[in-house]
């Protein structure tokens, strides 16, 4: 009997003791850990988010798009800048190929290397650098560049000051310091 109130005792000592185990998940200062939340998705089986995303994509990539491109001074108000976009604005950082790779042929590196495989130059070599979802690599940044609808590039690097506005319509200002093209008229005679 007393052997038995003796494994009671104990077994009961560390399910209490269960109670006081913490878990991995991150802790404040104030005890409140970390918490999960289920996001609905659509029938599409698609979070907003992801929708918004994917159409944004969808968007960027259309064959024949025109947008509209101003840079708009954050002081005054005044568009410093219009341009007409054939296609797509590209940030100067995005590349076709990761910047940085392991120095090794990938054969040579081992696994715990980690890295992504990828072949340049006929070498196996490793990138950290994952592709991006418009398959390109690198960050937004440094300069924009974009072609016009009359074919011409442009490059312009964006620094202190300024607001970058892209549009899909033509937007109307009292005045527009430098348009850096003149609209082409459309097969219907209107201009773009």
């Amino acid at each position: 009997m007393k052997s038995c109130l003796l494994v009671c005792v104990v077994v009961g000592l560390i399910l209490t003791g269960c109670d006081l185990v913490t878990s991995d998940a991150p802790q404040s200062v104030s005890g409140v850990t970390q918490t999960t939340v289920a996001v609905p998705v659509g029938s599409d089986g698609l979070t907003a988010e992801q929708r918004n995303i994917k159409a944004k994509y969808d968007f960027d990539n259309q064959q024949g798009a025109v947008k509209y491109l101003y840079i708009v001074s954050a002081y005054s108000g005044q568009v410093l800048l219009g341009s007409v976009v054939d296609g797509k604005v590209t940030s100067s950082n995005k590349r076709l190929s990761p910047s940085i790779v392991t120095s090794q042929d990938g054969t040579n590196v081992g696994y715990d290397m980690n890295g992504i495989p990828i072949t340049i130059g006929g070498r196996n070599l490793r990138t950290p650098e994952v592709l991006g979802d418009d398959g390109t690599y690198g960050w937004s940044a440094e300069y924009l560049f974009w072609k016009d609808t009359n074919g011409i590039y442009h490059q312009h690097y964006v620094s202190g000051g300024q607001i970058v506005h892209v549009s899909s319509a033509p937007m109307t200002f009292k005045s527009i310091v430098l348009t850096v093209e003149q609209p082409v008229a459309s097969a219907a005679g209107q201009a773009q």
